[in-house]
């Protein structure tokens, strides 16, 4: 009995510090901001006389790859992104340029590192870093920040519960720090509970469920628990918020000690979308976010931010991922793409029609409205009343769907999910110049699939923009489209193009290593698209149906 209660107290402080451990590994104590410029003087590897370089960036386990620019020797890329500093010093920073081709290996075309510790903190870097082994060089910006607000604690450690910290927080994001390191928009905090019914994973009928939690770049995780479908972990995650339009998404897999985690399940939560102060359940999806798995995971949540900086955020280019999945041919994407922008023309055409009819007095109180109507707006036509129009439009919405209530738009109709079938088959023994045909093919259809995805994702989010899918943003349209109706009607528009296109022609003078960008676009890529907005929907309890049963169901 002496040596049971031995063993269970050694286990338990091993135990402990492992999981002290695992928590300290996790934590990062600064942020790497690079602004990759661009490059100079780079070899030709194409029989062009030119290359496509694109650069890969790695710190510690942290990749980045940046765009591929086409037919060039002295790239202009113009990318911002932020890596964590795990270490007290800044580690080395490991930089390689390549170029990309298609249907074989990329070609190398140099490599460089960077010491972070030889440099000052808080300081942006303007660094000219040449090429080993080859020749060129890469112009960089380079900035050391201390770390942001993030931590790991057990549930008796949370930051929001405790009243003096909860007010430094308030004040640090309240209305008189709306100017002060605007990056810094605010912090959510999670508690992870438990989670129940999870699928069986191992051959004796259990699980080793942990659980991921990533916002944006930033990824943090509990630990295992071991042989349970029923696991507790009450652990407390805390955020730094630099856009308030990201999406927490929370994936629940099953340690393998002989091979990679199997995934058990997801959910994905918009910030503007978390009920503060709440415990709710969450039913587990799948890896598409399309339909339900087996499993439900109880969340508690808070999100602290300020609307200002979060306002001005949302004009600005949004954080790219690092690691993102290789986009593959899909026949039933392409067709769920080209269905989406045949959508988007149908709804044009229906407005053309309408106008049509209007000239062709198939309605005679509906042309005649029409005719008057026509006639008083060009006589009394001003540039003003464009933005007033749209700005009409949105508070007509707003009424209207505040009348009817707030009802859910039938997505799931739009939209087939199916299985994904992996071809397996082995095609080593094909002739090579099928191969680079097929690889040529297959890229075209990849870019196609692309461009219909884009195409289709903008004409629906300027619909959601003005169906008020996210409040939030609406009014952020509403405050902008008033403003520019107010400077029209006592500006004249000639002074307005005059000081856009001074301010254009000379932003490059002005800063020669400005990351150019366009606030419209990057306004609209924070609006969800009709796909994103059925992802993010949150499944309701079908307790009455087996797992196995709705599985190719589409969500509620």
């Amino acid at each position: 009995m002496l040596l049971r209660r031995s063993w269970k107290r050694s286990t338990k402080q091993q135990s402990l510090r492992l999981s002290d451990l695992h928590r300290k590994s996790q934590l990062w104590r600064g942020i790497v901001s690079i602004a990759l410029i661009e490059g100079r003087n780079l070899i030709p590897m194409d029989p062009n006389g030119l290359s496509d370089p694109y650069v890969k960036f790695r710190l510690g386990p942290q990749k980045y790859r940046s765009k591929t620019v086409p037919k060039t020797l002295s790239p202009q890329w113009r990318e911002q992104f932020d890596l964590h500093m795990y270490e007290e010093t800044g580690g080395v920073l490991e930089i390689t340029v390549w170029d990309k081709d298609t249907g074989r290996r990329d070609d190398f075309l140099g490599r460089c590192q960077l010491d972070l510790s030889t440099l000052p903190k808080e300081r942006t870097h303007h660094l000219d870093l040449p090429l080993e082994e080859s020749r060129g060089l890469l112009v960089l910006l380079v900035t050391l920040t201390a770390s942001s607000h993030v931590s790991i604690a057990d549930l008796s450690l949370t930051p929001l519960d405790d009243p003096l910290e909860r007010r430094q927080i308030l004040a640090r994001y309240g209305a008189l720090r709306s100017f002060s390191n605007l990056k810094d928009v605010g912090i959510v905090q999670v508690k992870v509970m438990r989670a129940e019914g999870l699928m069986v994973a191992d051959v004796i009928g259990k699980s080793d469920p942990f659980c991921v939690l990533e916002l944006n770049n930033d990824r943090l995780q509990t630990h295992t628990v071991y042989k349970n479908l029923n696991p507790e972990w009450n652990k407390v995650f805390t955020f730094n918020v630099k856009d308030i339009h990201a999406v927490l998404e929370v994936t629940v897999f099953d340690e393998d000690r002989d091979r990679s985690a199997d995934f058990l399940g997801k959910v994905a939560i918009p910030l503007l979308q978390i009920p503060n102060g709440e415990q709710k359940s969450y039913e587990l999806k799948n890896k598409e976010l399309t339909g339900r798995t087996k499993g439900t995971i109880y969340l508690e949540m808070d999100v602290v931010y300020n609307t200002v900086k979060a306002a001005l955020r949302s004009v600005v280019p949004a954080e790219q991922k690092y690691i993102e999945e290789e986009p593959k041919v899909s026949k039933q994407l392409l067709q769920q793409n080209f269905n989406r922008v045949k959508r988007c023309i149908m709804v044009l055409i229906s407005y053309g029609t309408f106008i049509n009819s209007c000239f062709q007095w198939e309605s005679v109180q509906r042309s005649t409205v029409s005719f008057v109507l026509f006639v008083v707006v060009v006589w009394n036509f001003e540039v003003y009343m464009l933005p007033m129009a749209l700005l009409m439009l949105l508070v007509w919405n707003y009424v209207s769907s505040s009348i009817r209530g707030t009802t859910e738009t039938p997505l799931d109709a739009m939209f087939e999910w199916e299985d994904e079938e992996e071809d397996g088959e082995d095609k080593e023994a094909e002739p090579k110049g099928f191969m680079d045909k097929l690889y040529a093919i297959q890229d075209v259809f990849i870019s196609v699939q692309s461009v219909l995805d884009d195409v289709a994702s903008y004409g629906e989010r300027m619909k959601n923009t003005v169906t008020w899918t996210v409040p939030f943003l609406s009014w952020l349209a509403i405050a902008a489209l008033s403003s520019a109706t107010v400077l029209l009607y006592l500006v004249p528009l000639r002074y307005l193009l005059l000081a856009w296109g001074v301010n254009k022609f000379t932003k490059k003078l002005r800063d020669p290593y400005l990351i150019d960008n366009n606030e419209l676009l990057d306004f609209l890529s924070r609006v969800p698209s009709d796909v994103q907005v059925m992802q993010y929907r949150e499944l309701k309890t079908d307790s009455g149906q087996s797992p196995n049963k709705r599985r190719r169901t589409v969500p509620s």
